[in-house]
């Protein structure tokens, strides 16, 4: 394969650290590599580097002749005055992006529900993440460096995402390299995987999957200060072989190596001892929904029913404003149904985590010693009693943060803190809303292991796919304003939400005539114009493409078997013809967009 680009010695230190210690390593043609390592051991600052952002103490980066480099950086700005539109495809006059798939596939999957004119100072943050992985994904760059680009993306995007990526360029072109602790999309994309640790940079073939098996033979082999994290791994590759077959059987790595490595290793969970231990605590009603609705100034949900029993663990999917916040508070007693009922148990005690850390607010100014001697002295995590230290240990903490102020932690710490202080007020019923944020996958292996040993039910939000499928067994979606069981869990989801979609294309465009007062298309029309636009676009070359193989087909016909010659040509003529009616269409919307 070809050489895109390499780094040759790269050293680059931190006062208190080395990052990078003579690092040297390449990205080729076909490479699609993704980064993983604990928070804060370089894997940014190594992007950087390797797109010629950032500098290197030492060292050098080389880039092939001609090769076009981008990169997504964490860290979005929004310009003042500047559209949507202008920042994606810059000046160039709609007629010409438009009649370019790449540029209308990549404004359809994350930009179709904003108006393109907007600008960009009126965004949300996760809205103008998606702009600035638009304006990259709509260039022609030949290696692509992303940092976290599943950040604010819903399980949807994250799909398109992976899906775009795979088909972006042939299988030996192009190079990506790509930072994200999201493991399902790791494990959907990346062929090699590249952990960053200790100053160095350690190859592995494969995904996600891979690099698990591969790190478990690692630390099979390493010193006894490795025994913690190499005993999570294992288990962490348990769940993988056993849990979601359909993961391992992508990544090239030696089936019969996992299953020898895993054979003494229990199930990720007891599930018979927690729902045990769960109906103790909670007894047999905990949440019940009676043909429960919902409505502000419109309605959200509609008839919901369903029965949350003890120890249950359940996932809830839909887009963002679909309804899951609504669905929560409604389980917390926080928002009244406005017709239906909701039932609790007697002696349910709900504890919610949001993405808003508020439960830390009280403890910003002390220290984590203070805060933690304030909680009972022993937590049950299964069989095993863990005291608070031992909890904090679990979850990444060392003796040196005991002594900092808990404003002064990173927000993974603070987001691992509040999970601990959470379990041990002792819920039965805990609900996790968006929980992974700032984590890597590391920590979230590690948060995985501890809820997988918590005696109670479990309802988690999130669009991360790996950690919802993970923790939870059963799935359920919100969906046109209804709660939806998914036996087919997160596939079935995104199966669903593709048919809404397609039954969305499908409808015709509106009339001129129904256009916006100005004369111009309203957002709404624009987007469903867009939409229609890109699907005749993709008709027409699967079209071609059968005419092609048609005509190639009939080259091989005898000559004499005149039936068969006239049959083959009516097809032909009948899918020249209808291309020729989607070529219409395609000018008539052009026109409209301008």
């Amino acid at each position: 394969m070809a050489h895109l680009l390499g780094a040759h010695e790269v050293h680059l230190a931190h006062p208190n650290r080395v990052l990078l210690d003579s690092v040297t390593l390449g990205v080729n043609e076909g490479d699609r590599i993704g980064v993983v390592g604990r928070n804060g051991d370089g894997k940014s600052t190594l992007l950087r580097i390797l797109a010629g952002v950032q500098q290197p103490d030492s060292g050098r980066v080389t880039v092939r002749g001609g090769v076009r480099v981008g990169m997504l950086r964490q860290e979005d700005t929004a310009e003042p005055g500047v559209s949507i539109k202008r920042a994606v495809v810059g000046d160039v006059p709609d007629h010409v992006w438009a009649s370019n798939p790449l540029v209308r596939d990549v404004l359809e999957g994350l930009l179709g529900d904003l108006d393109l004119e907007a600008e960009l100072a009126s965004l949300s943050g996760g809205q103008l993440r998606r702009v600035h992985l638009a304006a990259l994904l709509a260039g022609d760059d030949d290696v692509l460096f992303l940092d976290e680009p599943t950040n604010h993306l819903d399980m949807e995007g994250i799909a398109w995402l992976a899906a775009h990526l795979k088909k972006r360029w042939p299988a030996n072109a192009g190079g990506l390299v790509v930072v994200t602790h999201d493991r399902w999309f790791l494990d959907e994309v990346c062929t090699d995987t590249w952990e960053v640790h200790d100053g160095i940079v350690e190859p592995f073939e494969g995904g996600y999957a891979a690099y698990v098996l591969q790190r478990v033979e690692r630390d099979r082999q390493a010193a006894a200060s490795e025994a913690k994290r190499q005993n999570l791994m294992r288990k962490e590759l348990a769940w993988l072989r056993r849990g979601a077959p359909a993961r391992t059987s992508k990544p090239k790595f030696r089936i019969d190596a996992a299953n020898a490595l895993i054979a003494n290793e229990p199930p990720v969970r007891d599930t018979v001892e927690l729902t045990k231990l769960a109906t103790s605590r909670l007894g047999r009603d905990v949440v019940d929904f009676k043909a429960v609705s919902k409505s502000y100034d419109r309605p959200v949900l509609r008839d919901v029913e369903i029965s949350i029993g003890p120890g249950q663990r359940i996932g809830i999917l839909g887009q963002n404003g679909a309804g899951k916040s609504t669905f929560l508070k409604l389980v917390t007693g926080e928002e009244q149904p406005t017709e239906g009922r909701v039932k609790r148990g007697k002696t349910v005690q709900i504890s919610s985590l949001s993405q808003r850390l508020e439960g830390l607010e009280p403890y910003l100014g002390r220290k984590l010693r203070d805060v933690i001697a304030d909680y009972r002295t022993s937590y049950s995590a299964g069989k095993d009693e863990l005291t608070p230290g031992q909890l904090l240990e679990r979850l990444g903490f060392t003796s040196a943060h005991l002594s900092a102020p808990v404003a002064e932690l990173s927000g993974g710490q603070k987001r691992r803190l509040e999970l601990l202080l959470t379990l041990l007020d002792e819920p039965n019923v805990l609900i996790l809303d968006e929980p992974t944020n700032d984590m890597d996958t590391d920590m979230l292996a590690a948060v995985e292991d501890l809820l997988d040993t918590w005696p109670g039910t479990l309802l988690v939000v999130s669009h991360d796919r790996y950690l919802t499928e993970r923790v939870t067994d059963d799935q359920y979606a919100v969906i046109d304003g209804r709660l939806r069981h998914l036996p087919g869990g997160v596939d079935e989801y995104l199966r669903l939400r593709a048919k809404q979609d397609e039954a969305a294309q499908s409808k015709p465009a509106a009339p001129p005539a129904q256009a916006s007062a100005s004369g111009g298309l309203s957002g709404a029309q624009r987007r469903s114009a867009e939409k229609e636009l890109s699907a005749a676009e993709r008709r027409m070359e699967k079209l071609s493409a059968q005419i092609e193989k048609a005509n190639t087909a009939m080259a091989d016909i005898d000559p004499s078997d005149f039936t068969a010659l006239q049959q083959a040509a009516a097809k032909v003529r009948e899918m020249e013809d209808e291309v020729a009616s989607l070529e219409e269409r395609w000018l008539e919307l052009s026109e409209q967009l301008g």
